[in-house]
């Protein structure tokens, strides 16, 4: 009896359990991580930041959430400068359907607003990765989806980051904006391309003029949840000539020998 017992627990330590038994699966798990480096101007951060809500609220957006096998995603936001700001964190719930669309978008809006110093994609591409990976969602398709008007300048390098997301099975899309863009280096478009998206299908979706934010945000977050292709008219990732992904560390580098963050609050 003893032996049979000591057979059935060691035949039992071969079968592999299923990652995530209890996860509850749903058609993405997408998450939104929002730049509010000092770099954008409180105009350009409160049109971001209501773009974002619109386009939650809107039909198209929501009709692409219902046309999944499961008909729901998991999604969860979150705002980044040098550091993470864990006071801009939405938490993970279930979008499935314009009620809880609605719901994420007001918890989005009354979250406390300010820009802070720095520019760490690779710590928003960590933590994204991160909450992904421990979520308790098993998703068909997974996606961090980076906003941002300036390169990584601090904490590891962005192409590490990237590349950790990236074998993880998470797609990185870029929403790069360029309505002011920086005279040190203004091809924001090809270093989000280059050194910043990743993954099958990814792509990157400029934004030229605060016009085209509510628009541009609309636009790729259907992409993203329904799983289309971008148009002719998106740049897709890594389509473009090598650039140093390097710049924005040695930009801080010759101009400042010192450099601090804000401390997370």
């Amino acid at each position: 009896m003893k032996a049979a017992l000591t057979l059935l627990l060691w035949l039992a330590c071969q079968w592999p359990l299923p990652a995530h038994a209890d996860a509850i699966p749903v058609d993405l798990e997408l998450v939104l991580a929002v730049d509010v480096s000092e770099s954008m101007d409180p105009e350009e951060f409160a049109i971001q930041r209501a773009g974002y809500a619109a386009a939650l609220r809107h039909p198209g957006f929501i009709r692409a959430v219902l046309s999944g096998p499961n008909g729901r995603i998991a999604l969860s936001y979150f705002e980044w400068a040098g550091t993470v700001r864990r006071r801009s964190i939405v938490p993970w719930q279930v979008i499935d359907s314009a009620d809880s669309a609605r719901a994420f978008a007001e918890m989005l809006e009354a979250l406390p607003a300010g820009v802070f110093r720095g520019t760490s994609i690779s710590a928003a591409l960590d933590f994204g990765t991160s909450s992904i990976e421990t979520n308790g969602f098993d998703g068909a398709r997974l996606v961090i989806d980076i906003s941002g008007d300036g390169p990584n300048n601090f904490g590891g390098p962005v192409e590490q980051a990237r590349d950790a997301a990236v074998s993880s099975g998470i797609v990185v899309n870029g929403l790069p904006i360029l309505i002011r863009p920086s005279p040190i280096f203004p091809a924001i478009d090809s270093y989000y391309a280059e050194c910043v998206t990743g993954g099958p299908g990814s792509f990157v979706l400029p934004i030229r003029t605060t016009a085209e934010f509510a628009t541009a945000i609309r636009r790729k977050l259907i992409l993203e949840v329904s799983g289309a292709s971008p148009d002719p008219q998106v740049i897709p990732a890594q389509a473009n000539a090598p650039v140093d992904c390097l710049i924005g560390e040695r930009t801080r580098q010759r101009l400042s020998d010192r450099f601090y963050p804000e401390l997370d609050r």
